[in-house]
């Protein structure tokens, strides 16, 4: 299972709740000559609830280089 689809299935809405989140990754710009350059080299999974489309961010390169997620996911969502 990949991690998108991991955080997805543990997620619990520090909003509103919910349990359970539509998970899309995208990259972006920094600044200065990335910008410049349109360099997206900043990587992340955002976490959008189904509910009320509270969304959060995560960045794959921490989370992957985990050497153990279980317990990463422990912390993060209380599970």
């Amino acid at each position: 299972m990949r991690i998108d689809e991991q955080l997805a299935s543990v997620f619990r809405c520090p909003k509103c709740h919910h349990s359970g989140a539509v998970a899309r990754r995208f990259a972006g710009t920094g600044t200065g000559i990335t910008r410049l350059l349109d360099i997206q080299h900043n990587k992340f999974i955002a976490l959008s609830c189904r509910n009320c489309g509270f969304t959060e961010l995560y960045q794959p390169d921490v989370l992957e280089g985990a050497g153990n997620l279980g317990n990463i996911l422990d912390v993060v969502f209380g599970s």
